[in-house]
């Protein structure tokens, strides 16, 4: 497979993992972390993945200052130039911004835009099938070259899952709302009908059955120029400010900027803010062994397990009576588990984690409430 110099891609990776806590802590979080005992964190495999595709020179990773040097120890073949940080947590429409105005500061000519093309993805996303998940993107990289369609992937749900969003799809040209607008569909590429933001069980179940719904993966692909003109129709704020960094991002002088005007954008997801808004929006039905693995249910679901649904994850675990657990202890550590049932037990540097893998979303609650530095 033949990388392409007019492709491009943007890595984010400033989250801290709190879901995956005390395994993940602000000072290393999960993206940084070998979760499967492979010698690769969650970074180093995404990087990986695009390499075939991507040219490494054309990658951009956008994180928070205090992860650059660590990204640049795990990434050794990527320049400091190309770790973009931000001085303050803006979510991921400003953040992609940043890149957007990174990568345009590269590309010089009107020309060149139209014929580059982006794609975002997080850091710390599992894929099983590396080579179907490139040729989706290659597929999804001649759609948007050809069309002034901002495209996502959704992947095909396999459970009612609530911690994921949706993506409602048109599915057949029949359906009027959009189709009109958008006037086109590709094979196997379908115009969005709309965006769901993570439902409750019952809601989840009516979506799995509805056959029309799929999980927002948060990958997406656009070209420059057609992400350049969103961000300018939509969200006219953050193309304000960054405007006035022409001449100036890929300079001496970006850091300055990055700093005295980052925290001035409006804290905003790149959903809300472009794609629950544009008419131009369309999704690939995807299936590629994906999970966003963040928490430590999909962690478990993804896992080998015992007989009993029992996974042991880093150290030696001895179950008595106790089904659907999932434990993760420092490596050359033992323990017994006994009579409980769809727990997480998570232990790691003097901290311990005992929780209900059905209450796991109050995970970064509680670490938000502890008040000891460095948790």
């Amino acid at each position: 497979m033949l990388e392409n110099k007019n492709n491009y891609c943007v890595i984010m990776a400033g989250g801290v993992g709190s879901r995956f806590w005390p395994f993940s802590r602000e000072s290393k979080p999960k993206q940084f972390l070998d979760f499967f005992g492979t010698g690769r964190s969650l970074l180093q495999m995404t990087v990986d993945r695009f390499r075939p595709i991507i040219p490494i020179e054309n990658m951009v990773i956008v994180t928070n200052v205090a992860y650059r040097d660590m990204i640049l120890e795990q990434i050794p073949d990527m320049k400091a130039e190309q770790i973009l940080c931000e001085p303050a947590r803006r979510n991921t429409a400003p953040c992609i911004a940043y890149a957007t105005a990174w990568i345009k500061s590269r590309v010089k000519s009107q020309e060149s835009r139209v014929k580059t093309n982006i794609v975002v993805a997080a850091s710390d996303h599992l894929i099983l099938e590396e080579e179907k998940f490139r040729q989706v993107i290659l597929k999804a990289f001649e759609f948007v070259g050809k069309n002034e369609a901002i495209c996502t992937l959704g992947m095909q749900p396999t459970r009612p899952e609530t911690g994921y969003g949706y993506i409602q799809f048109v599915a057949d040209k029949s359906d009027e709302l959009k189709v009109e607008s958008l006037k086109l569909k590709e094979d196997g590429i379908f115009p969005v009908k709309q965006f769901k933001e993570k439902p409750n069980l019952e809601t989840a179940k009516k979506y799995l059955e509805s056959g029309d719904y799929l999980w927002n993966s948060g990958i997406f692909i656009w070209s420059l120029d057609i992400i350049c003109k969103a961000i300018e129709t939509y969200l006219p704020e953050v193309a304000a400010i960054f405007a006035k960094s022409e001449g100036l991002i890929g300079t001496d002088k970006e850091a300055d900027f990055i700093g005295e005007y980052f925290p001035k954008c409006p804290n905003i997801s790149v959903d809300y803010g472009i794609l629950e808004k544009a008419d131009n929006v369309f999704v690939i039905p995807s299936s590629f062994g994906w999970s966003d693995l963040g928490t430590w249910g999909s962690l478990y679901e993804l896992s080998e397990k015992d007989e009993q649904g029992n996974v042991s994850l880093h150290s030696e675990t001895h179950y008595y009576e106790a089904q659907g657990n999932i434990v993760v202890l420092e490596p050359g550590k033992v323990a017994i588990v006994q009579g409980v049932n769809d727990m997480i037990i998570v232990e790691e540097k003097g901290a311990l984690l005992v929780c209900k893998k059905s209450e796991e979303q109050r995970i970064k609650q509680f670490v938000n409430e502890l008040t000891i530095d460095n948790y």
